[in-house]
């Protein structure tokens, strides 16, 4: 079997599973954030942090409680590695240093997993599990629990009416934050991670809290390893959209990826949630056909961005690629080109960041895919939530312009998108390519910040650019050519991630309690069908577009420049 037929069968059996997983887990889903029970350990939860889980709120207090929540979350992770030396269970490593230790604590706050340490030197087994691994969880129930509030803003059936003496008032309530967090993390993450690691050990990953031990010893010196617990951490990082590896190598360690198998299977597990709450959507909705069309854009893309990928990394430009028989070089030789190819696109057009080859060594246009995969705002299928927001955001924007061309007020899914709406979209997709394109500039004007470029020219410039790109989008893989680890990356990468996951969305949450306030427009025969293939092609275009004209110059500096020279 050739290397291009054997992508192209791992591609279908990938498709496959997900069809398989798509009905029951989308169900189950939409059952879990309307349903009016809670778990006897789901009330356990609520006493202990003192929140009542039936009170209805309003988008600015459904946002005080993600902030709130997320910048502790920030403080506890930063204290635990700077107390790290005192810990049990530390492995003889000190404390991380201060600005580590906040790039750190941001980056898996905000699901993003970018690394600038190498894990398995620096980081002991309780900040791994206690820090690490819980940010993994709870991050990921945050942007589910954003994204089912701007789902029930557009599914808040007729206005949701209450009497306040006896004058009928729209309330625009979005729920319980703590309500959605708790049951995101103990109905959904936890039971799936579960069997997740399950399926990993079984397969050959890693599961323990040995120490450091030696493994061998050539030239002189020796080669160490510590244990952990790897697959329960790599079960959550894939089905969270996290990223963060246990080790410095991530999914091409065979500690947390040993077998073929489980590379197509950590590739499954990062996209099923994501694309299940496409039926979610439907479902909440009222319309599943709602939520076919929003699958299908993300599936055009996605599709479209994987077989370009597998074209420019068999394309067998150059000699090295023509007698290896593909862009060999930086991929791991136990799963190929094909799966390495597949394993980009999907870890890049979603927030996970998880990488089981290295991107930087890519050719010149694959690595433009998977920062244009990014750029787009990670939607197709996009992160744990946010990949659905995203794209109902872009949904909105898509439906304006329709609206423009025939002079028609535009409608979604029975609400008016009025000056108010447009504004909160237009700020949502300006914020992440201002901090990438911003702070892009200023490292490259910057003396010090091109000191940690490994190359020059177009290809340097893609590393700034791509860590940039990863961290605002809230991505967390690297171009694997740059030093981070300075107090200048440290610091501003920290400040991009948190402005590029909370910044939005505060926008999210705006919209969704504007939305939320409205009476529902019925539908004429002037009302863009939403659900039908033409809308579908509508916000394909509009995404395109929209990416292309924002980041096309960045884009033609790097990738574009050493693709075309090559």
């Amino acid at each position: 079997m050739g290397p291009v037929l054997a992508g192209v069968l791992q591609l279908l059996a990938l498709i496959a599973a997900l069809a398989l997983a798509y009905i029951p887990l989308g169900t189950y889903l939409a059952r879990v954030y309307s349903s009016d029970r809670h778990w006897r350990v789901e009330k356990w939860i609520y006493k202990g942090i003192g929140a009542d889980p039936d009170t209805e709120m309003r988008w600015p207090a459904y946002l005080r409680g993600v902030l709130a929540f997320s910048a502790v979350g920030v403080l506890f992770l930063y204290l635990l590695q700077r107390l790290q030396g005192h810990l049990p269970g530390s492995l003889g490593f000190q404390a991380i240093d201060p600005d580590q230790a906040f790039n750190t604590a941001a980056s898996f706050v905000t699901n993003t997993n970018w690394q600038s340490y190498y894990g398995e030197q620096a980081m002991g087994h309780v900040v791994q599990t206690a820090g690490l691994a819980v940010q993994n969880f709870v991050s990921a129930a945050v942007g589910i629990a954003v994204a089912v509030a701007l789902v029930r803003g557009f599914a808040l059936p007729h206005s949701r009416l209450r009497s306040s003496g006896g004058t009928p008032i729209r309330t625009g309530e979005l729920g319980n934050f703590w309500s959605d967090l708790v049951r995101g993390t103990v109905r959904v993450l936890l039971p799936l991670s579960v069997v997740a690691a399950i399926v990993l050990v079984a397969c050959g990953a890693i599961q323990n809290f040995s120490g450091i031990h030696e493994v061998g010893r050539f030239m002189g010196g020796s080669q160490q390893w510590n244990g952990g617990a790897v697959a329960s951490q790599e079960a959550i990082k894939e089905l969270g959209t996290n990223g963060g590896g246990y080790f410095n190598a991530n999914s091409a360690h065979p500690f947390e990826n040993p077998t073929p198998f489980t590379n197509l299977f950590e590739i499954f597990l990062l996209l099923v949630i994501p694309i299940a709450l496409t039926r979610t959507f439907g479902i909440m909705v009222g319309s599943v056909r709602q939520g076919y069309a929003i699958l299908a854009t993300m599936a055009t893309i996605w599709i479209g961005f994987t077989a370009l990928m597998m074209w420019t990394e068999f394309a067998h430009h150059g000699p090295a690629p023509q007698l290896a028989g593909g862009a060999y070089e930086g991929k791991e030789v136990r799963f190929g080109v094909g799966a390495s190819s597949i394993f980009a696109v999907a870890t890049t057009l979603t927030s996970t960041g998880a990488v089981d080859s290295f991107h930087s060594s890519f050719t010149g246009l694959g690595g433009g895919i998977t920062m244009l995969g990014m750029m787009l705002g990670e939607i197709a299928p996009g992160g744990t939530g946010s990949g659905l927001y995203g794209m109902l955001i872009m949904a909105v924007i898509a439906v304006f312009i329709a609206g423009l061309m025939v002079g028609r007020t535009p409608e979604y899914l029975g609400k008016k998108i009025g000056t108010r709406e447009i504004k909160f979209a237009a700020c949502y997709i300006l914020i992440t390519p201002a901090l990438v394109l911003v702070l892009t500039a200023a490292a490259m004007a910057l003396p010090t910040p091109g000191h940690s470029m490994s190359s020059s020219g177009a290809h340097g410039f893609s590393e700034i650019l791509y860590a940039y790109t990863s961290a605002s989008n809230n991505n967390g893989s690297a171009f694997a050519g740059l030093n981070a680890d300075t107090q200048w990356f440290n610091s501003s990468l920290g400040v991009a991630m948190l402005l590029g996951r909370f910044l939005p969305m505060v926008f999210v949450l705006a919209m969704a309690g504007s939305l939320a306030e409205q009476r529902p427009v019925p539908a004429t025969a002037g009302t863009l069908r939403t659900e039908k293939p033409l809308f579908t092609g509508l916000l394909v275009g509009a995404i395109l577009i929209i990416t292309g004209l924002t980041y096309f110059p960045a884009l033609a500096l790097g990738p574009l420049a050493e693709g075309l020279a090559s």
